[in-house]
């Protein structure tokens, strides 16, 4: 399988040039009349609030990584702190690709729904229908039970559990007939459709319906028609060798007991290529693009457009990826919540040495992207942003 070259950039090593300034009018995108004469608000600028407090935690070590901030497509802060590969003085830039962890569940619900769009499979049709050898009742669950995180199949929530002989996996065939194979020896966890189950695995079997109905790979098919027509050009799934040697992307840092760092590509964490349900590497610009790549239908149709991006099952504050928002819904690899009065659509990722989020406000026009390369917490910095825009 080809992997991209190193993407550095001339760009600067803190950010590209914002566009906006403090009291800037902006004056960009499609806007209604009402709106005409916004005043960008001087805390999500460069120099603001959220800047400052992103900065104050790089210095304590409490987060290394990019942020970027965009009102109506246009990045109005983009910053970069800490190092991408520490031994080698690689410093973290605006183009560095970070691992998605559990965000790249969007990439895979985006799949699933543009074959959905193209008559090739239905979301009420069962896992039966598409894939063979599972047990009787797991063949049973449908595909938006696994979209939803209610099917039951799989192992049981966020895991640790590893498959039989997982280290010695050193290809795409080895992951991927590996885990095929091991979650096709496991019973349901519970009565598909009964409750909420966040499941990595259900996001694997997903892709293996992508690569089933496509003919293709998923790799394959979501290059061709996620991250192409998307314009991305820092996001794939890359083999762990060249995440080692690639200095456009991001090592992630692993926090043990003690509190010391350790480069996970020197740990069984970072597997040789990611998945479905996680993995895959973006760049905080490309993750603009995606994103209004897709609020904008140019990735699906209006009409499937939101039902990717519509929630459909209310969480539980136990079920919840973070505390904010009123009211949180999970739709199909995209979390809706409703933040004093403001919808917010996108995904979080965390695990050893990452920790990831996308927060798009489709009817304010803000998104907001954090990326880290380290797993200690980005939520304080995910919530300051929430209440930044909400108060906008």
């Amino acid at each position: 399988m080809s992997t991209a070259p190193s993407r550095r950039s001339v760009l600067g090593l803190l950010g590209a040039a914002p566009i906006a300034a403090a009291g800037l009018l902006a004056t960009s995108g499609t806007g209604d009349a009402s709106e005409a004469g916004y005043r960008l608000p001087r805390d999500l600028l460069p120099g603001g609030r959220f800047d400052r407090f992103v900065a104050e935690r790089a210095a304590a070590d409490q987060f290394s990584g990019t942020v970027l901030v965009a009102y109506r497509g246009k990045q109005v802060l983009t910053r970069s702190h800490g190092m991408a590969h520490k031994t080698q003085g690689v410093a973290n830039d605006t183009t560095t690709s970070f691992d998605l962890a559990s965000m790249t569940k969007s990439f895979t619900a985006v799949a699933v729904a543009r074959l959905a769009q193209e008559g090739r499979l239905a979301f009420h049709e069962p896992l039966g229908t598409y894939l063979d050898g599972f047990p009787a009742d797991v063949a049973t669950v449908t595909v938006h039970q696994l979209l939803t995180h209610t099917a039951g199949a799989g192992r049981p929530g966020r895991t640790n559990q590893r498959p039989p002989g997982e280290d010695e996996w050193d290809s795409e065939n080895d992951i991927w007939q590996g885990m095929s194979a091991y979650l096709r020896t496991l019973p349901l966890q519970f009565t598909p459709g009964t409750r909420f189950g966040y499941s990595n695995d259900g996001y694997f079997i997903l892709g293996a319906i992508v690569a089933a109905v496509s003919g293709q790979s998923y790799y394959d098919y979501v290059r061709r028609h996620v991250f192409t027509p998307a314009g991305l050009t820092d996001t794939d799934f890359y083999l762990k060798p060249t995440v080692i040697a690639d200095g456009g992307i991001a090592h992630g840092y692993l926090t043990q007991p003690s509190g010391e760092r350790v480069d996970i590509t020197t740990t069984p964490w970072l597997p040789y290529i990611g998945s479905p349900y996680h993995g895959a590497f973006s760049s905080a610009p490309d993750l603009l693009r995606f994103a209004k790549a897709l609020h904008g239908n140019q990735l699906l149709n209006p009409p499937f457009t939101r039902v990717v991006t519509e929630g459909k099952h209310a969480l539980s504050p136990a079920d919840r990826p973070s505390g904010d928002g009123e009211l949180q819904f999970y739709g199909y690899g995209h979390v809706e919540a409703v933040t004093a009065a403001r919808r917010v659509v996108g995904h979080s990722g965390s695990g050893p040495g990452r920790a990831t989020n996308l927060d798009v406000f489709p009817d304010a026009g803000w998104v907001i992207v954090v990326l880290g390369n380290y797993d200690t917490t980005i939520q304080p910095i995910v919530a300051l942003g929430r209440q930044l825009v909400t108060q906008g």
